[in-house]
């Protein structure tokens, strides 16, 4: 569905730098564009929001403008200079253009200026630098420490080998390490907090939270035991070789399976995903439904009301009422003119994009209206990106730009757009369903599935085949990856 990556920038050749600006600002997400419009706001002067009073900068600029210095030539006779025509930019009711945005109160609670407090985030390698300083180590110790603790991934395993440090060492700070000497250390951060922190494969991982754990009983030391000797089994759930290598039997194995599903596999991902967790999605679209009457409105809380200065219009009419027109004017004039220009191209921008993602979501949720009523996601049409642009009459790359960096609200949840897209699949009848319909049934059954003998592939088949989907094993295991489903061997519970 999403255009790949070099057919995106062939398109983009062939669009002028305004268009490609414009594409760029439609795919800015609501969260992101409060920036985008700041970033605009300082670098261009003419442009400022509604509910701001005039700064003090445009009123040094003005002073600077009518009290020209003596350097300047007093007559300007440049062609460039000769006709400046500002009748554009001198009328009145430019303030008008602001009427591009849809608000909507979305957040009344916010209306109200409020100091947001700013959250304090540590990263896992901060936490572990923090832990790294409460050690007596020498300057070199620590050096060679704080490389190990560098080469820590996200998730809190050490994926390089103890030689590749060694070389990192030996070339970036000079420092000749020996390999025991890098392990010794390796093994001194593998008791930091996280538990499992510095672990070079999964079974190191699991096995160092376990060893924090020893002494909590038989089941934890037998869960050492397992993860030691039998790991590969246990991976691929052949309990009975495990029971017959230990001779324990279902209940046992069972208690032992308790303890290593508590374990961490990710021990960084606590605190690299901490911030990923409380980072809210802030919707682009709502969709209400009132009386059966589907409503959509634009979120428009991060989009302030945008207008043209009135200092630097009034900057303009005064030239053009006056007599003398010096070189310097005629220059800030032009400067002037260029900023107006930007400003109003920029107020523009704004407002397309926002009639491009209003007609965009229209036409989905129309499409979709049935799932919009009733959030059952087997209602889903096949729905790909040509569907949406046939019917809005937008290019295909513009409706997947909106597609991949939207979100819409519901009230059975908030969605990315891509979501409501999908192929088709035929039935026996001939009707064409959604894939996403024969998905969530899939998802259905084998959430239902005894799990002591889940289905099997072929079995998944014969019972969608049964239902009407014409469907192949291939395209079941296909889709049973797609929604991270194991096969059924690795989905059997004692």
């Amino acid at each position: 569905m999403a255009l790949s990556q070099s057919l995106q920038q062939k398109l983009l050749q062939k669009l002028s730098p305004q268009q490609i600006q414009l594409m760029k600002l439609l795919q800015v997400p609501t969260a992101n564009l409060e920036e985008r419009i700041k970033e605009e706001l300082e670098e261009n002067p003419a442009l400022e929001q509604s509910d701001e009073s005039s700064d003090d900068s445009f009123e040094e600029s003005r002073e600077e403008f009518e009290n020209g210095e003596e350097d300047y030539e007093t007559e300007g006779s440049e062609d460039e200079y000769d006709n400046i025509n500002i009748s554009d930019y001198v009328h009145d009711g430019d303030d008008d253009i602001a009427d591009y945005r849809l608000r909507d109160d979305n957040y009344p609670e916010l209306d109200d200026k409020q100091t947001m407090p700013f959250k304090v985030e540590s990263s896992l390698h901060d936490t572990l630098n923090d832990q790294l300083g409460m050690l007596t180590l020498d300057d070199r110790k620590r050096r060679i420490a704080e490389q190990i603790v560098g080469s820590i991934d996200d998730d809190g395993y050490l994926r390089r080998e103890s030689t590749a440090i060694q070389d990192d060492l030996a070339f970036r700070q000079n420092i000749e390490a020996s390999t025991e000497e890098i392990e010794e250390l390796i093994l001194l951060i593998q008791h930091f907090d996280p538990a499992g922190v510095a672990a070079r494969d999964l079974q190191e991982c699991l096995l160092l939270q376990l060893d924090r754990r020893k002494n909590e009983g038989k089941s934890v030391q037998m869960a050492i035991e397992i993860l030691s000797n039998y790991f590969d089994e246990f991976t691929k759930k052949h309990y009975d070789k495990i029971q017959r290598g230990l001779n324990i039997d279902d209940e046992q194995l069972r208690d032992i399976i308790r303890q290593i599903v508590k374990l961490n596999p990710k021990p960084g991902g606590n605190i690299s995903e901490m911030n990923k967790a409380e980072s809210y999605v802030i919707p682009d679209f709502f969709i209400y439904n009132n009386a059966g009457k589907l409503e959509l409105t634009l979120n428009g809380k991060n989009a302030p009301d945008l207008r043209i200065s009135e200092g630097y219009r009034d900057m303009l009419k005064e030239y053009d009422r006056g007599t003398k027109k010096d070189k310097r004017q005629k220059e800030a004039v032009l400067f002037i003119k260029q900023k107006i220009d930007a400003a109003k191209w920029f107020i523009d921008a704004i407002k397309q994009r926002q009639q491009t993602l209003m007609m965009t979501m229209q036409t989905i949720m129309d499409y979709q209206e049935e799932f919009f009523l009733t959030g059952d996601e087997t209602t889903l049409r096949p729905m790909i990106l040509k569907d949406i642009a046939e019917r809005t009459g937008l290019d295909i790359s513009t409706v997947s730009r909106v597609a991949n960096s939207k979100f819409v609200q519901t009230e059975f949840g908030t969605y990315r757009l891509k979501f409501f897209f999908s192929e088709s699949l035929s039935t026996e009848s001939g009707e064409e369903v959604s894939t996403r319909e024969v998905k969530k049934i899939l998802s259905d059954m084998v959430e239902g599935e005894n799990k002591r003998k889940p289905l099997s592939d072929e079995r998944l088949t014969e019972l969608l085949q049964e239902k009407g989907y014409n469907i192949a094993r291939r395209t079941v295991a296909k889709y049973r990856e797609q929604l991270n489903i194991p096969v059924a061997r690795l989905r059997k519970e004692l």
